[in-house]
């Protein structure tokens, strides 16, 4: 087993509702590419982040 990453190399995302960066998990280690949103959240009200443009 290699050593852990400090958390500042882990990738980051910007959350395209809130416009907050956000870090990878270990939970979305299998599917990083396609998470998008940074919180249950943000997912749900993705919808008015659209109408805010």
């Amino acid at each position: 087993m290699g050593r852990a990453r400090s958390k500042s190399d882990l990738p980051t995302k910007i959350c395209p509702v809130c416009q907050r960066p956000f870090t990878w998990r270990k939970k979305w280690e299998d599917c990083w590419d396609e998470v998008k949103y940074c919180s249950e959240r943000c997912r749900r009200r993705r919808s008015e982040a659209k109408t805010e443009c």
